[in-house]
């Protein structure tokens, strides 16, 4: 492993190692890594490659070479001409993460999570989730071998639970404050030695850098004019322009795409700030949205997003959970099931062009952030047909088709 550095992203306050919290402990923000600036891709046969012996050069943290797998990362990015017709601009890809281990994204910054805890010595790894990040940490700590801690709220529902529950992780229901949870569970964490791998932990949003090195290298390093991102905690949006950025630090690609935050409107503190035009969001004191996986109603990162997006030139939006019900089914016609909350993506598309914030020219990459499976219960807001016939009666049920 190289040195590195953690750097406060809103003071620029230098760090060394973690701090208890991971915040800085100056001005109480997020701390990241110092960008690397002259990383290479590790060029090998991909089919004999994991993901981050491919971008080793970009994780001056880990010790790759004895990182395990579970195959996460080298998700599909996957091109819609009908799509793209259909609203009205020139390319529109989606990066399907639901193909990931455990059906999310959050399994690219697990494992990075993962290893930096058995870097320092860990045996124990902990989350505070509802439903894709306690999935995944439940996945890999399985895989790691190590005692795992899942703490979700009181009220999850059992299509939640079960799949966590089935790693054989300590799962635990939490009744009390939810948003609270989090600090507290780093402060529970530091007490009983669990390296807990919280959304906006450092070693957790590097990981999603990943997503951004794939897309350049599936679009041939044409880098598209937006990234849209369903964003919740920040963490996602955070590493996936950070991805960009290291690439372009190392002369991999000559320019950065615009982000584009997407946010459910009935759950939406950094919208409402970036409306504003304030540096710091405010806690949403009701959230109510059917994309439960986005619905944060103070989120760790929210400040640091909205550095960030005033940086990089990005926006904020919001769509409705009717939005996001036609964009799921609108997704599923193209072969692509996602939950709520990655349908804010393409939900978001539809609001850009009626706005004329995309332009017929433009090319965008939705991200779809999990799988729909993950959420059955919001089929139930769909009309599904199903036809029922005896089987004497089926071929002429299919003739009048």
């Amino acid at each position: 492993m190289r040195d590195f550095h953690l750097i406060c992203t809103n003071c620029n306050k230098t760090y060394e190692k973690e701090t208890r919290n991971f915040k800085c402990e100056v001005c109480n923000e997020p701390l990241e890594l110092k960008e690397v600036k002259n990383g290479a891709i590790t060029q090998r046969n991909i089919l004999g490659q994991s993901l981050l012996e491919r971008y080793k050069e970009f994780y001056p943290f880990l010790d790759v070479e004895k990182a395990g797998s579970l195959g996460e990362g080298f998700t599909p990015l996957v091109f819609s001409e009908e799509l793209s017709k259909y609203y009205g601009i020139s390319q529109l890809y989606f990066k399907n993460e639901s193909q990931n281990p455990t059906w999310s994204f959050k399994d690219r910054g697990t494992i990075t999570g993962i290893l930096r805890a058995k870097d320092l010595g860990y045996t124990k790894v902990g989350t505070v989730s509802t439903g894709n990040m306690a999935t995944s940490v439940a996945a890999y700590g399985s895989m790691a071998n190590m005692e795992t801690y899942i703490l979700v709220k009181d009220g999850i529902a059992d299509e939640k639970l079960k799949p966590i529950a089935i790693y054989g992780p300590n799962l635990i229901k939490v009744d009390g404050d939810y948003s609270k949870l989090y600090e507290e569970s780093l402060r529970i964490g530091n007490e009983n030695e669990i390296y807990f791998i919280n959304s906006d932990v450092p070693f957790r949003v590097e990981g999603y850098k990943t997503i951004a090195f794939e897309i350049c290298e599936q679009l041939n390093f044409n880098i598209p004019d937006y990234v849209i991102v369903p964003t919740s905690a920040g963490g996602d949006i955070r590493g996936i322009e950070k991805g960009f950025r290291e690439f372009k630090n190392s002369g991999l690609i000559d320019k950065i795409p615009k982000m584009i935050a997407v946010q459910a409107a009935g759950c939406s503190p950094i919208y409402n700030a970036f409306k504003e035009n304030k540096e710091n969001i405010d806690r949403v004191k009701e959230p109510n949205t059917i994309a439960h996986a986005i619905e944060n109603p103070f989120p760790p990162s929210g400040n640091q997003v909205l550095r960030m997006l005033k940086r990089n030139g990005g926006i904020v939006v919001t769509v409705s959970d009717e939005e996001i019900i036609k964009a799921q089914k609108k997704m599923a016609s193209i072969g692509i099931f996602g939950q709520p909350a990655s349908a804010t993506s393409l939900a978001a598309v539809k609001k850009l062009v009626s706005n004329n914030y995309l332009k017929e020219n433009d090319s965008v990459v939705c991200i779809v952030t999990a799988s729909g499976l993950k959420y059955t219960a919001a089929l139930e807001e769909h009309k599904l047909d199903v036809i029922e016939t005896k089987l004497e009666n089926l071929n002429k049920i299919i003739q009048k088709k």
